[in-house]
């Protein structure tokens, strides 16, 4: 991680850790004498630490300009302490209290014997748990998109959606902490998936980044667990005079959620431990790069909801005396099609048949995805019940109009100092920047931080705790700069990020449009307004017909040297692909099929602002909301 001891303080090239390691070891092979040498040494020593003073001078005048443009304090990065309660941009406070080692330990409610049905607040918990940085609140520029919907299965499965929490028929303790949360009404998906999930439904379910997809599972999981977990958990000791010598069992968890990055398992575990708030549900969390002891430790006070990568999770597989799922009553495959394509098919399909080991055969199955490959078709027909149902929000692969986005010509030679340009002049925000290498990551947090901007950085080649840490700056506006591969940010949700920017737009070696869409979409998230800005050149031309079809799709301006590109149709190929299957099969006529199966033709005709509207048809419902 880049820190203040190793920044390049130049922004053009000069490294400050090099400038002082190399600064003129003598040359004994060039005829000079020793005393030369030495005095030789010195002098360009002196050099050295009078050009890095003036440099450090530099930067701490810029710091100084961009706090006065609004951005927080710069932090010369220390890993313990970055943790700003406010989450306030520009107002870090000095002194941050020591942050928490791994997101895996953060404190979760611990239920004790003597609770009854519902255990008492704990005001101290609540506060961290539902703090400001927290709270993910539904924007009102909501109720100003139209999304196309489509639910098939048969017509005894297929639900009616709801409108409100309080009509979803939830348990008052989830009710009481979706309230908590922030959350005042369902998202699309969220209205869709808790009644068909409620019903006791396998889903396959497809929805925008941004859409509030975690909590359209969680909620209804955990709503339809609490009051019955006494009765279905395994034993588990009780956490005052807890002896982990003695008192150890082994973690039977009633569900379990497989997600394919370690940043996404951190974060819903994060919604779990809030969702699980004053309930008998003990969540815990598992993935690589983390120790395993503090893991290991975790799970033997006993795990009622299992967050995992697939890596870290067979690993505990194998260890029957640590983890068994004869318990098991709903498994959860987040982002399936991104587990598929980076090769754990084989992990998949472990996973499931595992799942119906246990003891009553009671088992919902719930897979979410950005698009549904062959893999993943074949996974739901081979384990789903026969009445699964399918739901989708949107056109697949797409976004939506409440990310304001912008394509601007940089060349590469110009995209430094367009860039801090373009993050100095905009209003302070949680601002997101995407490279496509590791070390471009590097580069570009220490020429923000060298123009005395508040950045950090995050990349797949740091320790865990490293990113952790970056992620926490960056969530409590410690570091409200954050600068990523595309690899590392997959599904982060943080609250406010207001600007995304593409220093490098992903070419099809780096996921192409359908990385474009993930990265855009950590901003202008449940119905929040958020913008995205690109830079692109000619080594961007190969996604650009994709870009092109975005653009008029969600009716944002296309730039002038984009603009005999402008299709006169627009056909979409991730819908066909969708819909591809060896047999023919899946649901009426491919997944998310409606009377168009294969083709979108942009916005629904007739449809209204907020409002919804379905058909009768047997076999799919096709709906506007």
């Amino acid at each position: 991680m880049s820190n203040f001891a190793t920044r390049d303080f130049s922004g053009g090239g000069l490294d400050f850790k090099a400038a002082v390691t190399n600064s003129g070891a003598p040359d004994f092979g060039s005829g000079d004498k020793g005393g030369d040498a030495s005095a030789a040494t010195a002098v360009d020593e002196t050099a050295n630490a009078e050009r890095l003073a003036a440099l450090e001078q530099e930067r701490q005048a810029a710091a100084a300009k961009a706090r006065d443009a609004g951005w927080a304090p710069q932090v010369p990065y220390n890993y313990t302490e970055n943790t700003n309660p406010a989450g306030e941009i520009g107002e870090a406070p000095d002194a941050a209290a020591p942050a928490a080692p791994w997101l895996a330990d953060a404190v979760i409610y611990e239920w004790c014997d003597e609770y009854g049905e519902v255990g008492p607040r704990n005001e101290e918990l609540e506060r961290e748990l539902f703090q400001a940085e927290h709270r993910m609140r539904s924007g009102g520029a909501i109720q100003a998109l139209t999304f196309d919907v489509s639910v098939e299965g048969p017509e005894a499965s297929r639900p009616a959606p709801v409108r409100e929490f309080d009509d979803a028929g939830l348990h008052p303790v989830m009710r009481e902490n979706v309230r908590l949360c922030g959350y005042v009404a369902p998202t699309v998906i969220q209205a869709y998936c808790i009644p068909a999930v409620l019903m006791g439904h396998d889903v396959v379910a497809c929805a925008q980044t941004g859409s509030g997809k975690t909590g359209a599972y969680l909620i209804p999981i955990l709503s339809r667990l609490m009051g019955k977990a006494k009765a279905l958990a395994a034993p588990r000791p009780n956490p005052k005079g807890y002896n982990r010598m003695t008192d150890r069992v082994r973690a039977e968890p009633l569900v379990l959620i497989v997600c394919p990055t370690r940043e996404l398992a951190c974060q819903i575990f994060d919604d779990c431990r809030r969702l699980c708030y004053r309930t008998q549900l003990r969540p815990c969390v598992i993935y690589g790069g983390a120790p395993t002891r503090t893991q290991r430790e975790s799970l033997e006070m006993g795990c009622d909801v299992l967050i995992a990568t697939p890596g870290r999770l067979m690993d505990f597989m194998q260890q029957q005396n640590l983890v068994a799922f004869h318990r098991l009553k709903f498994t959860v495959i987040d982002e399936a099609d991104e587990l598929l394509s980076n090769g754990w098919e084989e992990c998949m399909e472990k996973i499931f048949s595992g799942a119906d080991v246990n003891v009553d055969a009671d088992h919902t199955y719930l897979m979410f995805s950005a698009t549904f490959p062959k893999e993943a078709r074949k996974l739901a027909k081979e384990y789903m019940e026969d009445d699964f149902v399918k739901i989708r929000v949107g056109r697949v692969g797409s976004t939506h109009a409440n990310i304001k986005q912008t394509i601007v010509w940089v060349d590469d030679s110009s995209k430094n100092q367009a860039l801090f340009d373009l993050v100095f002049n905009s209003e302070p925000c949680r601002t997101l920047i995407f490279v496509n290498a590791k070390r471009k990551a590097e580069m570009v947090d220490d020429f923000l931080y060298n123009k005395g901007l508040p950045s950090t950085s995050i990349h797949s080649d740091r320790t865990q705790r490293e990113r952790e840490d970056a992620l926490r700056a960056f969530k409590m506006a410690k570091c409200p700069i954050l600068v990523a591969t595309g690899v590392t940010a997959r599904g982060l949700d943080v609250s406010g990020v207001g600007h995304v920017i593409n220093y490098d737009m992903p070419s099809t070696a780096y996921g192409g449009i359908t990385e474009y869409v993930h990265r855009i979409g950590r901003t202008g998230r449940i119905g929040n307004v958020g913008r995205a800005t690109s830079f692109y050149n000619e080594g961007n031309e190969e996604i650009a017909d994709a870009l092109v079809k975005l653009l008029v799709e969600n009716k944002q301006e296309v730039p002038d040297f984009l603009q005999d590109r402008i299709p006169e149709t627009l056909d979409f190929d991730e819908d066909k692909t969708d819909n591809e299957d060896d047999d023919g099969g899946f649901g009426a006529a491919g997944f998310g099929a409606g009377d168009d199966a294969g083709s979108s033709e942009g916005d629904v005709n007739g449809s209204e602002a907020g409002g919804f509207k379905a058909d009768n048809d047997d076999e799919n419902k096709m709906a506007s909301w």
